[in-house]
């Protein structure tokens, strides 16, 4: 049995310690915002946080993980509403969505570590794909979603919109 603790709550998985994490979590515990894209760590739709570092949980096993705190999107705020959650929403970034919980993980870790990303600092910690091809607009979200999450901006987010709503739930991994 394999033991670590997901989005602050303890797990046991009595499933092969070989396992991938990203399977563990979507088909055992059924937090499918997690996605699968490519099953070779290339592409980043299957981005966690992993104590702090974002992971690409197809890449790990449930074994090299024991011990450790993982955060989903589903656990990444408890009233999703964290700054880059907002920001991908107010930049109206999400198109399919796919690739947006990976990205929100992923761009979540890195402002944890650095507050006030570059655009080069941006560009090496976010090399998820997007088949829509979000680049353009990502950096500007991120950097606001530093702006947020340093105190210097507030979004403020109109949910009645009905194109908001879909776009909200792809960003919060709700699709």
């Amino acid at each position: 049995m394999t033991r670590f603790t997901v989005n602050n709550q303890p797990v046991e998985y009595k499933l092969d310690p070989q396992t991938p994490l990203l399977w563990a979590l979507r088909d055992a515990s059924n937090l499918t915002g997690t996605k699968y894209g490519c099953g070779t760590g290339d592409c980043g739709a299957c981005t966690v946080d992993i104590d702090g570092a974002a992971v690409r949980s197809c890449q790990v096993t449930i074994a090299a993980v024991e011990g450790t705190f993982v955060t989903t999107i589903e656990g990444l705020a408890q009233e999703n509403n964290h700054p880059v959650q907002q920001a991908l929403i107010a930049e109206n970034i999400v198109q399919c969505g796919y690739c947006i919980p990976g990205v929100v993980m992923a761009a979540a870790a890195l402002l944890r570590k650095n507050r006030n990303p570059s655009d080069e600092d941006i560009a090496g910690a976010i090399t998820n794909l997007c088949r829509c091809g979000i680049y353009p607009r990502l950096s500007e979200a991120i950097s606001r979603a530093a702006r947020v999450a340093r105190g210097e901006e507030e979004i403020v987010l109109d949910r009645a919109q009905p194109a908001a709503a879909a776009t909200e739930d792809s960003a919060l991994g709700n699709e």
